[in-house]
């Protein structure tokens, strides 16, 4: 992580800035006679726009208030006799208004201001006024320049003298700025320097310009025009080779010479704290590079910048320090040449000292010290009131000695004020400084009881402004202590300001100072409170993110809870403009669906009215990358071509790899085709080419966040035309019909086809050496052959062809003709009964001329005939397992048990099923039983459980029994098990409880005479407000069969149920048709004689069994599903055997059981399971 953070002060910042004036004079409240004070004026040198008025500002305080006066040009300027000039009402500053007319070069000169009133005179510095100068550009001829390629060169400006001077540029005729470089470049002094000139710079003008400040005007130069005589004629693909363009131009490479400043060495001479410019232009091809170097040093270090292409040198804010010599060096590949400049620093007089006001009381003694430097040393004058010290008034208390004046046993009346004039031949300084003699008691200048409110461990201070005269003693005292404040975290000032290093929670309180002198004494009251800094205590972090996800950046803030806290978010430096994407929450912002400009610096700035605290992290967005540009084709070839691009910026995810694509415009124009892939790191690639394509190219760039839009396409190129040098793929023969053959192929692609008007040449014959080939000639890649034998094998070939020629002699596929029917069905088929569930199958396999296509596979057909019960009605849908290959056996399995089974066999081929082999029957032994459909359990009391289940769903057999077993448990532990048996007949038991606190599990089975079956498992449910030691068992539970409501309710279905059955059995006994299956569901055989419109007739009672029923064990009816099928006994779904004979087949009977799933819950729809339900 980085993260940048910054904590301020506002109170910080304050102190920082006030420090300097914490030993500064004390000022004199105004209400207190003083000699005047200038407090603003106009610039030394002062210039001025022509088109408005002139101000020279003036301005001063002083008790009395003080009256102005000017000079002009060291003579006393009248200000009443010119009407154009007025001064300001309690101001001095001068008004020259040109509305009315006038000249404002009139007005230029040397201003002065005088400030007087009863205790002394102060001036301001001289005002040197000029008028701004744009003067026009002198009418000039320029002559067509002629000069040789490679030849140095340089324009000159020689720009009018402006005041101030104008800002130089060059720019065409047709205001194009002039693209400037290492080789081109525009000088300090306005000319334009060529390096070298080559052919392209012919290809403009070139005009200085000047931009003048004031009147923001642009004057142009008529433009030069350049002739350039070159050696060899214009050629782009010389030009393209840059390590080679001189010598491909016929130009002398030269060593480099100096164009500006000439000569080997020269000097200059620059004025203290201005910016020296150092500059070297120098000639050369190729264009030199320039390097700066100090001798006997280094560079000065934090105060150098390289500028115009490292052609000039800049150090600002010079010192004596950066005297010396300097040099560059220029230099190319044909060798170097060095200028050294020696560099003298001057200085115009700048203080060491500068005088400050002075105030004493009658009989004190002081003394006032101006101290100045500069190079050469400057002169120090003194005056008083405007005039030379020595020419004033002697003062007996007076004495002037060099830079210092002493004051002793001053009296009141001795006010005045004094100049001090520091001057050499680069500048000078002048300072006021006035001494006012006052007798005054002392006075606190601050408000009373001020608060001031501080953040904990910063620098802080107190500020108790005072006057008196003498000067008053001050002392600071806290919360009424008598000890002074002053040592340790404390430091008083002179000017009265008590500063704490560092503010701590127990510095709370109540400050007092007093100030003291001979005339009495003053005090003021500050409170001071110390708050808890804000801190930002996680930050964001620099992120790396892709294109519209949702950065977070984290900002969590600590404050004082005393302080009102503003949170802010910078992006860049700048207010981040919170839009829709934008969410700025408590602790952080999210940004939603991030795009390419959310890229930036974001800052978290934290402030309350004392202090603020700020975090930065850069976010980084990943994007795709940009398109490649500017697509080229070079070293154009018959199968090659060099394909260059620009690639586009990265957006922060390094391009991996470029993808090249192509598309042609014969075969499918418009469609875009990937050619070639390369690494991220090339952009110039050779490509191979098929003939007789007209090629145009589009590269795509690739980075880890996803695809580039596509290139603008190249331009296009066209391959000479060939013969086709591969023939068509995927070459077959098959039969759609019997008597056909269709021939197909994978036709050429428009990169393949090598040329023109593609065609294939089919040539077929009967898989025999003897046979003649016949031929077609078709531009489909499809043939259809037809009167030919059933399923025989052709020998085929497909060969392209264009009109530059054929392509090699093609390979020789083999093909069959179409198929029919088998003719045959397998015979003396043969069933063992392997189990109740699976039978094995063997048979004679048919003749290989008898199946007139290729073998597929073998296939049993079978379906359930009938149940070993009595009366059960069975579903007779026709299922298959196949058996593929030529084989002769097989297993079939998933039957139902105890079932009369049919069976019949058939070959087939691609075209179908062949004729069927003789029906056979066989029967399944019993199998054990599916589990009981439901074991219900009810507790009426505490002392017995009665369970009902019912029969399986699926006997089997013949039912011989259920048996029960069941356990107590309570919690972990469990009692000994327990079993019961019971008759096939039998569905109740009532279980008397021994123990009324356990649980009991219930394991049911129902058993044939294989054995039992599946188990149902059930467990009683934990009584109503029964408490075991366990935890598990501890919720109340309500059995729902014991409720009143439900018990009435389950009655009154009941005898619903009855009065429906009751009915239907009355008329089954009359006769009657009932619907057995849907046509659409089911298909029957057509053998099935059964079935006339979906219906069965049951007048004939003793052979046809009900409906949806089943025969029980005592012979009873009883509901069945209407499908019993193979999928509902075993996994469901349709399936097949595989190889071995285990099931593959597919069953089809869904919509049958879900008919019948409805009436699985009620027995009582059967009338003769009513009857056994309520023996």
């Amino acid at each position: 992580m980085v993260m940048q953070r910054h904590h301020l002060t506002r109170a910080g910042i304050a102190l920082a800035l006030c420090l300097h004036h914490l030993v500064s004079a004390i000022e004199v409240p105004l209400d207190l006679p003083q000699p005047p004070t200038i407090t603003k004026q106009s610039v030394k040198d002062y210039i001025v726009d022509p088109r408005d008025n002139i101000f020279i500002e003036c301005e001063a305080k002083g008790n009395p208030v003080p009256t102005f006066s000017w000079t002009r040009n060291g003579k006393f300027f009248n200000v009443a006799k010119d009407p154009k000039v007025s001064m300001r009402r309690r101001s001095g500053t001068l008004v020259i208004d040109f509305h009315s007319g006038g000249r404002p070069e009139d007005y230029e000169g040397e201003y002065q201001c005088f400030a007087r009133n009863d205790y002394g005179t102060a001036l301001s510095s001289k005002i040197h006024l000029q008028v701004s100068k744009s003067p026009l550009w002198p009418k000039e001829k320029v002559d067509v320049i002629e000069v040789d390629e490679g030849a140095p060169l340089s324009l000159q400006c020689n720009p009018p003298p402006g005041l101030p001077s104008p800002v130089i540029f060059w720019m065409s005729s047709s205001m194009e700025p002039i693209h400037q470089d290492k080789r081109v470049s525009q000088g300090q002094n306005g000319d334009l320097y060529f390096s070298n000139v080559m052919l392209q710079d012919a290809q403009t003008d070139y005009s200085c310009n000047a931009r003048f400040h004031f009147t923001h005007t642009i004057q142009q130069k008529n433009p030069y025009t350049l002739k350039v005589k070159t050696k060899k004629p214009h050629n782009e693909t010389s030009l393209r080779n840059h390590t080679d363009m001189y010598s491909a131009r016929g130009i002398t490479e030269t060593t480099p010479s100096f164009m500006y400043p000439y000569g080997t060495s020269s000097s200059q001479m620059v004025l203290r704290g201005v910016d020296l410019l150092l500059e070297c232009i120098a000639s050369g091809v190729p264009a030199p590079d320039i390097m700066w170097y100090k001798k006997g040093g280094e560079l000065p270090a934090g105060k150098t910048k390289l500028e115009n292409f490292n052609k000039a040198l800049r150090i600002s804010n010079v010192s004596e320090e950066d005297s010396g010599e300097y040099f560059c060096l220029a230099s190319n590949k044909m060798g170097s040449i060095r200028h050294t400049i020696s560099v003298r620093v001057k200085a115009a007089p700048y203080w060491l000292d500068e005088p400050q006001n002075l105030i004493l009381a009658p009989g004190e003694d002081g003394r006032l010290v101006c101290r100045a430097n500069g190079n050469p040393k400057p002169a120090i004058q003194w005056l008083v009131n405007g005039e030379p010290i020595e020419a004033s008034p002697p003062n007996p208390s007076r004495e002037v000695a060099g830079d210092t004046i002493v004051f002793r046993d001053t009296q009141i009346g001795s006010s005045a004020v004094y100049q001090c004039n520091a001057s050499n031949e680069h500048g000078y300084l002048l300072a006021n400084a006035f001494v006012s003699v006052l007798d005054v008691p002392p006075r606190i200048l601050a408000p009373r009881n001020q608060l001031i409110r501080v953040i904990q461990n910063n620098r802080t201070r107190l500020d108790c402004p005072f006057f008196g005269s003498p000067i008053p003693t001050l002392r600071w005292f806290k919360n009424g202590q008598g000890n002074t404040l002053d040592g340790g975290n404390y430091k008083a000032h002179e000017n009265g300001s008590l500063e704490m290093n560092m503010a701590r929670k127990e510095d709370q309180g109540i400050y007092t100072c007093v100030a003291t002198n001979i005339l009495g004494k003053a005090e003021a009251q500050v409170r001071l409170e110390v708050k808890d800094p804000t801190r930002i205590v996680r930050g964001p972090e620099d992120q790396v993110v892709k294109r519209g996800s949702m950065p977070r950046l984290h900002c969590r803030i600590k404050h004082d809870p005393t302080l009102k806290l503003t949170v802010t978010w910078l992006k860049d430096d700048a207010p981040l403009y919170m839009g829709n994407r934008m969410k700025k929450e408590d602790d952080g912002l999210t940004i939603y669906g991030v795009a390419e400009k959310d890229q930036g610096d974001y800052t978290c700035v934290a402030s309350t009215e004392l202090d603020k605290d700020s975090a930065k992290a850069y976010l980084t967005v990943l994007e795709r990358p940009d398109r490649p540009r500017d697509l080229e084709l070079t070293d154009l070839a018959e199968r090659s071509v060099r394909l260059t691009w620009i690639p586009g910026d990265d957006n922060n995810s390094p391009i991996t790899d470029y993808i090249v694509q192509f598309e042609e415009d014969r075969f499918q124009p418009g469609m875009w085709h990937n050619h070639s892939r390369y690494p991220g790191s090339v952009n110039s690639a050779v490509l191979s080419l098929s003939p007789y394509v007209n090629y145009q190219f589009r590269v795509i760039a690739v980075n880890d966040v996803g695809s580039s839009l596509p290139s603008v396409p190249s331009e296009r190129y066209q391959t000479n035309g060939a013969r086709p040098e591969i023939n068509p793929t995927g070459v077959q023969g098959a039969g759609t019909q019997k008597n056909n053959m269709e021939i197909t192929w994978t036709p050429l692609n428009a990169t393949q086809a090598y040329g023109p008007n593609l065609r294939y040449i089919v040539r077929w014959r009967r898989r025999d050496p003897r046979g003649s080939w016949y031929n077609e000639t078709v531009k489909a890649p499809r043939h259809v052959v037809w009167n030919t034998p059933i399923y025989v094998p052709y020998e085929i070939k497909v060969q392209a062809e264009n009109d530059f020629g054929r392509a090699p002699e093609p390979d020789t596929v083999i093909g069959y003709s179409g198929e029919d029917y088998p003719k045959a069905a397998p015979t003396d088929v043969r069933i063992r009964v392997l189990n109740s569930t699976a039978i094995a199958l063997t048979w004679t396999r048919v003749h290989l001329d008898t199946i007139q296509g290729q073998l597929k596979e073998y296939r049993a057909y079978f379906w359930r005939d009938s149940s070993l019960l009595k009366n059960l009605w069975v579903s007779k849908k026709r299922q298959y397992v196949s058996f593929p290959g030529d084989r002769n056996r097989g297993i079939v399995s998933r039957l139902f048990p105890y079932s009369n089974y049919k069976l019949e066999m058939v070959v087939t081929n691609g075209r179908g099923d062949g004729p069927r082999s003789e029906v056979k029957e066989f029967p399944t032994p019993e199998g054990v039983p599916s589990s009981p459909r439901y074991l219900r359990i009810r507790q009426p009391n505490l002392e017995s459980i009665n369970l009902e289940w019912d029969h399986p769903e699926h006997p089997n057999g013949v039912l011989t029994g259920y048996n029960l077993r069941y356990q107590a448990f309570n919690g972990t532990k469990t009692g000994r098990t327990l079993v019961e048996n019971f008759s096939p007949n039998q569905t109740r038991f009532t279980l008397q409880r021994t123990d009324p606190i356990s649980r009991y599990r219930f394991f049911l089975r129902a058993r044939t005479q294989v054995g039992e079956g599946e188990a149902i498992v059930e467990e009683s449910p934990a009584l109503l407000n029964e408490a075991t030691p366990t935890p598990a068992y501890t919720k109340n539970h309500v059995d729902i069969a014991t409720q009143g409501w439900f018990i009435g309710l389950m009655c009154a279905i009941a005898l619903l149920v009855l009065i429906l059955l009751i009915v239907c059995f009355i008329k089954r006994s009359r006769g009657g048709k009932y619907p057995v299956r849907d046509n659409k569901d089911e298909h029957l055989n057509p053998e099935d004689k059964n079935v006339e419109d979906g219906s069965f007739d049951y007048s004939d009672e003793d052979n046809k069994p009900l409906p949806n029923s089943q025969t029980s064990l005592d012979g009873t009816i009883k509901q069945q599903e209407s499908d019993d099928s193979l999928v509902d006994y075993g996994e469901g779904g349709e399936g097949q055997f595989n190889e071995d004979g285990s099931f593959i087949g597919q069953y089809t009977v869904k919509k049958d059981k879900e008919e019948t799933e409805g009436n699985e819950s009620s027995e009582a729809t059967s009338p003769v399971n009513a009857i056994y339900s309520l023996a």
